[in-house]
């Protein structure tokens, strides 16, 4: 069984949330973080660049410690405001390219992801685990969600459905053109209907949020061995999630960023590649790839394509034809050197919601 709770979210009000609303913070130029610090007051960019107010950058503890005291800033002014109870949350969002997706803003479980009934798909990095736990212990609330999905249940689609027939708490549009909708959902009957159809579920799966999810499971266990005297309904056994159903979920790629070459030259590297890949240049056009097993890589401010050649390659278990694993096994293991996935430094990711133009800017800027 899968467990998920209400809770009582602090929220912007009404009249502020599209002014509060962020993107996450990577994904602004330094530009535009400095605008928006400076002509928006009421920004949430405020609260996770606490030292904009001091023109200093702050680190580490100190501006975790920080982060708390803007939120706690943004409470005491009334810009953020707590439910009186708790409750779940349906949310619907429109982004520009017109894809609809709904879903159940709720708190999930730290045991069912301990237990694996919360199911992940992707190796996450250590020291991002251990810094966002870090930072979660210190600054006490969820920011950003962890996206959920579930197998299409009609049940709750009815229950959402039903909701969203009435006026939203929140809708607005962001400059980013996507559209959001909130519908605060606190009646009893409902959220024990979902609780039970969840309950029903033997797994709900993670699409995004691998880094989240971890560390707010390292939290949960760090604070569990601290506090035996607690039950099971303290606040660090969940943590702050979206649940779509699988029909509605979008499948983005996930770009990896390396820093180097591992000592081969550039005409060296491309030489190994040609072993396995059919290489195309593609020139300085932004180029992504079209099927699976082909591979787009920007190189020293050209975008080549990488065509696996099958005939090659031994396909022994279903394993070996995904394209993630394929990546590893024939590029970033043998030729780059990088071993472990979640420990290396050499090698970031970027999610796929980042515009191809983005992930090019940070190529281009030297430090991949």
């Amino acid at each position: 069984m899968t467990k998920i709770v209400p809770f009582k979210a602090v929220r912007p009000t009404r009249d502020k949330v599209s002014l509060v609303a962020s993107r996450s913070y990577q994904s602004y130029t330094k530009e535009q973080v400095e605008a928006r610090l400076r002509d928006n007051p009421f920004s949430f960019l405020h609260i996770i660049n606490p030292g904009y107010r001091f023109a200093k950058d702050i680190s580490g503890q100190a501006r975790y410690s920080m982060v708390r005291n803007r939120y706690l800033e943004f409470k005491e002014e009334g810009i953020f405001v707590q439910d009186p109870k708790p409750s779940f949350y349906v949310y619907r969002i429109v982004n520009r390219d017109g894809d609809v997706f709904n879903g159940i803003v709720a708190a999930a479980s730290a045991i069912d992801y301990e237990n694996d009934r919360i199911k992940k798909h992707e190796d996450t990095l250590t020291y991002k685990e251990v810094v966002f736990k870090d930072y979660l212990k210190t600054v006490g609330f969820n920011a950003e969600p962890v996206l959920l999905t579930y197998p299409d249940n009609e049940t709750i689609a009815k229950i959402i459905s039903k909701a969203q027939k009435n006026r939203a708490e929140f809708e607005f549009t962001t400059t980013y053109r996507d559209t959001h909708y909130l519908w605060v959902l606190d009646d009893e009957k409902s959220i024990a209907t979902i609780q039970s159809e969840f309950e029903k579920l033997p797994c709900i799966y993670i699409a995004d949020g691998h880094h989240r999810s971890a560390s707010s499971y390292l939290l949960y266990k760090d604070l569990k061995e601290k506090d035996t005297t607690s039950g099971e309904h303290e606040a660090y056994n969940f943590f702050m999630s979206y649940l779509i159903p699988e029909s509605d979920l979008k499948i983005y790629e996930f770009n990896r960023l390396v820093k180097d070459l591992n000592g081969w030259t550039k005409e060296e590297f491309l030489i190994q590649l040609d072993e396995l890949y059919r290489i195309e240049n593609r020139g300085k056009k932004l180029y992504k790839p079209s099927k699976q097993h082909h591979f787009s890589m920007y190189l020293d401010g050209e975008f080549y394509s990488l065509y696996l050649r099958k005939s090659l390659y031994s396909f022994q278990t279903s394993l070996d034809s995904l394209d993630a694993y394929l990546l590893y096994k024939t590029i970033l293991n043998p030729i780059l050197g990088i071993q472990d996935l979640r420990a290396d430094d050499r090698i970031e990711y970027s999610n796929g919601k980042n515009d191809v133009v983005d992930v090019k800017s940070v190529v281009d800027s030297g430090k991949f």
